[in-house]
């Protein structure tokens, strides 16, 4: 995994920051809104991010625009998701003079990502997909989710995300960092870190600390297993109960009794005491495969 680290809270840091304007609209508690003013940090994104002119970005939660006009610059095109009704008349005045922005307003979680791809892809003739988000964090794991498992055709995913999140899902699978998270986005994609952001560098400030990941997708999984979605079980059930043992977590799945359970681990070589976080991948894939033949 590499990464580019920037620090926070250093004496010696300056700051370049302008408050967000044009839009006459206050940040919603509700929507979990924090605009970012950081241009350093909005830099390293676009940077990070891995757009070009051949590349069709899919922007979730544009807010203010900040990463909006800078992203829109480099892409061959951006369309802007956007749930808060009074960022789309802001957003659209901003926009007005690019030719390649078109700003939707809706729920990222119920949108239809594939076929809006496709058609824009079709229709503008571009190469690559790249999604990227300031996404609210109350609603960040299920997002990611949902963009990993929709088959969308994108490249990666660039999302700022809070700190202690990102650092879950940027952990390596088998470690005490890692969760639940961790192994279904790692399944998924390899993960980079592209910045760390502190809260300074949000209008309001918020009471935690951020990163922004970059999630390249992967063609093939990391491992194969028999039924997928055993195998998402068996990694939800072993991390619900994370200080007991596998024998004992993995009860919560309810179609195995202590026996079988017992003799799939000793199948897939895995010691009954260990705890799903010490776990790699790959044992979690023995395992699965050893229910699936209970």
């Amino acid at each position: 995994m590499s990464s580019k680290k920037r620090s926070s809270g250093s004496k010696n840091r300056t700051f370049r920051t302008k408050a967000p304007q044009g839009l006459g609209v206050r940040p919603a508690k509700s929507l979990g809104q924090n605009f970012l003013i950081d241009e350093d940090v909005i830099q390293a994104i676009v940077e990070g991010s891995g757009v070009t002119d051949k590349s069709l970005v899919i922007e979730i939660g544009p807010g203010t625009g900040a990463l909006t006009l800078p992203l829109a610059e480099r892409a061959g095109r951006l369309i802007a998701v956007e749930l808060d009704e009074r960022m789309i008349q802001g957003l659209r005045v901003k926009t007005y003079s690019l030719g390649n922005v078109e700003i939707i307003h809706d729920d990222i979680l119920k949108v239809d990502l594939r076929g809006l791809i496709d058609r824009n892809l079709e229709e503008y003739g571009l190469e690559d997909v790249r999604i990227v988000g300031n996404l609210p964090y109350y609603i960040t794991t299920p997002i990611i989710m949902k963009l990993l498992e929709a088959d969308t055709g994108a490249s990666s995913i660039t999302a700022m995300m809070q700190r202690e999140v990102g650092d879950r899902i940027a952990a390596e699978p088998g470690t005490k960092l890692a969760g639940a998270i961790t192994y279904s986005v790692h399944y998924y994609s390899t993960v980079t870190k592209i910045v760390d952001v502190g809260r300074e560098c949000f209008y309001p400030s918020p009471k935690v600390d951020s990163v922004v990941l970059r999630m390249d997708i992967l063609n093939k999984a990391p491992v194969e297993v028999r039924d997928e979605e055993l195998f998402f079980r068996c990694i939800k059930a072993g991390f619900m109960q994370r200080r007991k043992t596998l024998l004992n977590s993995l009860m919560s799945l309810g179609d195995h009794d202590k026996q079988s359970i017992a003799d799939a681990l000793d199948c897939a070589g895995i010691e009954h005491e260990r705890r799903a976080e010490s776990l790699s991948m790959e044992e979690f894939a023995r395992l699965a495969d050893s229910l699936k033949e209970a």
